[in-house]
């Protein structure tokens, strides 16, 4: 799937979390619905970290440019590592490493441990770069026609005042770990990964999300439903009826959260 979708199919997936909660009676405080939300959707561009086309690779200019060509070449490193004979070659590292579970896992409780240990500057800055790739990701025809600056002081100034929020007595930056203040932090961040790759599974290629869960004969089997199911990136499918499903899906989700329906 191609950006945009990936952002509102995390948002969705996160507000989706929020309704769930407040159906068992533990809605989250609204701040952690917000806030988990904008992550949740930057956090689902995440993984196309290994591809230099993707919308991740714009964001933040020659450091995101930088840091996708390493991750394409560590991903490709593994593949090659660790697939079988029956494991196709490839020339490159695009979905293979960045786009399974254990990578999900692995960023998700890295960005809460850094969280903890980190304090408010690190808090700040795991916000910053999601604020600006939900940016990139919910507002992309307003993003891609504003300048890289405007949008990180966009993303700047709605990481400061979400913290500031968060900070205040109830207001959540505690939920689900009393004694631990942003400790949650990494859950939208892994389910915003997952997010991408189930949706990836979605198309014609496929996704190695199961890795390194041989199936077959395969470590890096390409997970999907069958070949009459799947679609292209970017075809009507995903632009006419993904993308407004998850608007109705994700808006449902808001209402049961908090408790409106």
């Amino acid at each position: 799937m191609m950006g945009p979708a990936h952002s509102l199919s995390g948002a969705a997936a996160w507000l989706g979390v929020g309704a769930a909660t407040a159906a068992a009676g533990h809605a989250m405080p609204w701040p952690v619905l917000v806030v988990g939300t904008l992550i949740c959707a930057g956090a689902a561009l995440a993984p196309d970290l290994d591809h230099k086309a993707a919308t991740i690779s714009r964001a933040f200019g020659p450091i995101s440019r930088t840091l996708c060509e390493v991750t394409d070449k560590l991903s490709h490193a593994v593949y090659k590592a660790t697939k079988t004979q029956s494991d196709p070659r490839r020339s490159g590292g695009h979905r293979t490493l960045t786009h399974t579970w254990v990578w999900a896992v692995l960023i998700g409780a890295g960005a809460s441990a850094l969280a903890v240990a980190g304090g408010r500057w690190a808090v700040l800055g795991i916000l910053f770069v999601h604020m600006v790739l939900a940016v990139e990701g919910l507002l992309w025809r307003a993003a891609r026609v504003s300048s890289d600056v405007l949008v990180w002081l966009l993303g700047a100034t709605s990481a400061w005042l979400l913290a500031e929020i968060l900070n205040k007595p109830g207001n959540g930056s505690d939920w689900l770990f009393d004694g631990q203040p942003y400790l949650w932090l990494g859950l939208p961040i892994v389910l915003g990964a997952l997010v991408h790759d189930i949706g990836d599974a979605l198309t014609v290629s496929g996704c190695p999300i199961l890795w390194p869960i041989p199936i077959g004969r395969k470590r890096w089997y390409p997970v999907g439903p069958p070949r009459g199911m799947r679609f292209r990136a970017g075809s009507w499918v995903e632009l006419k009826v993904l993308m407004p499903a998850f608007m109705v899906l994700g808006g449902l989700g808001g209402l049961g959260a908090l408790n409106v329906i």
